[in-house]
């Protein structure tokens, strides 16, 4: 029968051998992330081209991700970034305005939270070691679209630093109540 992409059937069996593109998401442009920024996961280009209908933009962010730690107490990895003028812009005048300003997992938000200057979003590239959590708090970011991340974690903290402990905490209780999938390949949320 018909063999599909990344599969080969050897001596009767079917071996799966996936390629570089079952693990990038939607906006992958540049090599050099260690692991799947996973919260782009479920985005298509339809779903963008429908968030576009709906007058929501997307703005360009050059990221690297690091292997997420799932260790309790262990800080993010150093990842490196760029957040182009254009961004920059689109970004602060969206905050101005009054506007949102969702980020797709939260090595965007470490990007977007590097490059922003009380508040305001600057062009900038460069290895971030930013952690974010009670005691930096996010300026810029005020939507996340992430996975679920396990307890203690630095990602978990970075969730509180933009949601907020009750939100957050109210979130997971709700996971946990139906039975949501965690991390690389589970359930995201907003």
């Amino acid at each position: 029968g018909d063999v599909g992409r990344g599969e080969r059937a050897i001596g009767g069996h079917l071996r799966v051998r996936p390629h570089l593109v079952d693990y990038q998401t939607v906006f992958s442009r540049d090599p050099g992330s260690a692991e799947m920024p996973s919260a782009g996961r479920p985005f298509t280009a339809h779903v963008l081209t429908e968030l576009a209908r709906r007058d929501v933009e997307v703005a360009e962010v050059t990221l690297h991700t690091g292997v997420s730690s799932t260790e309790a107490g262990e800080a993010p990895p150093v990842e490196w970034y760029r957040v182009p003028d254009v961004t920059a812009r689109r970004l602060t005048e969206a905050r101005s305005g009054g506007g949102r300003v969702v980020a797709v997992g939260t090595t965007v938000v470490r990007a977007l939270e590097s490059a922003a200057l009380d508040g305001v979003v600057r062009p900038a590239h460069g290895w971030t070691e930013l952690v974010l959590g009670p005691a930096r708090p996010a300026q810029v970011v005020n939507g996340l679209i992430t996975g679920w991340h396990e307890p203690g974690t630095s990602h978990l903290d970075l969730l509180r630093a933009v949601a907020g402990e009750q939100l957050v905490e109210a979130a997971y209780d709700e996971a946990l109540r139906r039975g949501l999938l965690w991390h690389e390949f589970g359930d995201s949320c907003l």
